[in-house]
């Protein structure tokens, strides 16, 4: 592929603001999803009186609350930084506008 063919799209508030949303949308879900799988686990003890098997189911429970949390969190800060990212395309829109107007008032 040629440079002419990868057209590099420059960011907007608006494709910021879309993306944040669905970033917050999927984070949401997996809160939803992550607080579902905890008070699963939570209302669920392990049976058996095994301490290998205990010590494995909670291992393996921590890792999958973890990952959920962790995905979640990534989603979050995900959307964070878009919204930031708007706002700051947005002041930056502005600024460029007074430049523009104090530019052509001194000429």
């Amino acid at each position: 592929m040629s440079n002419s063919e990868i057209e590099q799209k420059k960011p907007t508030p608006l494709r910021c603001l879309v993306g944040a949303s669905i970033s917050g949308s999927l984070g949401y879900a997996l809160y939803l999803l992550t607080t579902s799988i905890a008070v699963s686990f939570a209302t669920k003890p392990v049976q058996s009186t095994n301490p290998f098997v205990i010590n494995l189911s909670a291992a393996v429970r921590t890792l999958v609350v973890g990952v959920s949390t962790l995905a979640t969190c990534l989603f979050a800060i995900t959307t964070l930084g878009l919204i930031l990212l708007a706002i700051q395309l947005v002041i930056q829109g502005f600024k460029q506008e007074e430049d523009l107007t104090s530019r052509e008032n001194k000429k």
